[in-house]
């Protein structure tokens, strides 16, 4: 990618209103390489979330902008979100698991009035186990979002903040404002 005052107009103000997003603080979100090849123009954003009882998930949310607009971006922007986390045994047993991990993005860009078209992915859920020597937990159940959708316009940061909100749902986090019952503080 060159730099960026020689980016596309539409490209540079994608940019700027991801770069206002604001997370909660159980979220770092940062900028990171991009991938290059991909399309002319790209910008990502890492992301780690923390949440009760120490579960931890990290993700990446990539801009991709293509002038010729691919055919089945329907569009000049494209976002690709991707979401990993460890997850309890109970949790991975649910067999409306991946409904509801998918759920958590949708629900997600309705809630921000994120506007998109193209909207498609997987959600996967996956038990390891380990045996005789290897080091590590027994066993280790994972969860992982991949989508990738084309926004409406380059007012992105709706995007931005609906992905942040899918960082905070998978580590189960309640809504800003929502306190449970166990993280109340004593007056």
């Amino acid at each position: 990618m060159t730099a960026m005052t020689h980016a596309p107009e539409v490209f540079r103000a994608a940019v700027d209103a991801l770069r206002q997003v604001r997370p909660r603080p159980e979220l770092v979100l940062e900028p990171v390489r991009p991938p290059r090849r991909l399309a002319p123009w790209s910008y990502a954003l890492s992301c780690e979330a923390t949440g009760p009882a120490d579960v931890v998930a990290s993700g990446r949310l990539v801009l991709l902008h293509d002038p010729d607009g691919p055919e089945p971006w329907h569009g000049v922007l494209r976002l690709v979100g991707y979401v990993t986390a460890e997850i309890d045994p109970e949790l991975a047993g649910d067999p409306l698991l991946l409904s509801v991990g998918w759920s958590w993005l949708t629900d997600a860009l309705e809630a921000t009035a994120a506007e998109y078209t193209a909207l498609g992915g997987t959600v996967t859920a996956t038990s390891s186990a380990r045996f005789g020597d290897i080091s590590g937990p027994a066993r280790t159940d994972d969860l992982e979002l991949r989508a990738s959708w084309t926004p409406k316009t380059p007012d992105l940061r709706p995007h931005g903040e609906a992905f942040c909100r899918v960082m905070a749902s998978v580590v189960g986090l309640p809504p800003v404002g929502v306190t449970l019952f166990g993280q109340r503080h004593g007056s």
